[in-house]
């Protein structure tokens, strides 16, 4: 078994366990994205009570009530953007998964000697290469989308 398939297999491995771990923290996030929205929305329910029971209370009171409600949406505008984010991320780990796997597969058929391939070796090996390009491009398209999002939060 040569070294260099020893290592290729190594890294191969490596990077597997990388997204995993990518994967874990996101997934982490996203729950406690889920958890402060709804923190978020009880206290932004308690804040409306509060607004609609206006005759009750003093103006400035109210503006404090306001201010503060506005703080909430923003503060849930931000979360759900992070989380769009981390959606994103995702997507992104399950195509860079994808592209590992088909790697893989790909290299397995570019090893056998031209020779010794089949026609259906052959057929196989386009074929996971078409697989892998259209991985590529779907994660390019991901890439233009954060980078376009980027520019307009700018």
């Amino acid at each position: 078994y040569p070294t260099w398939k020893r290592t290729v297999a190594r890294r191969a491995r490596e990077s597997q366990v990388k997204r995993f771990c990518r994967a874990q923290a996101i997934q982490r996030r996203l729950e406690e994205i889920e958890v402060t929205f709804r923190e978020l929305e009880q206290q932004g329910i308690k804040l409306e009570k509060l607004l609609r029971a206006e005759n009750e209370s003093p103006a400035d009171q109210q503006t404090q009530w306001t201010n503060q409600l506005l703080y909430l949406v923003q503060k849930k505008n931000n979360l759900m953007t992070e989380e769009s984010d981390l959606m994103i991320a995702v997507q992104e780990l399950k195509l860079e998964e994808q592209q590992c796997q088909l790697d893989q597969k790909l290299r397995s058929y570019m090893n056998k000697q031209e020779t010794l391939k089949t026609p259906e070796d052959q057929k196989a090996e386009q074929e996971i290469l078409k697989q892998l390009l259209e991985v590529v491009n779907k994660r390019n398209v991901l890439i233009e989308m954060q980078e376009e999002k980027r520019l307009s939060e700018l």
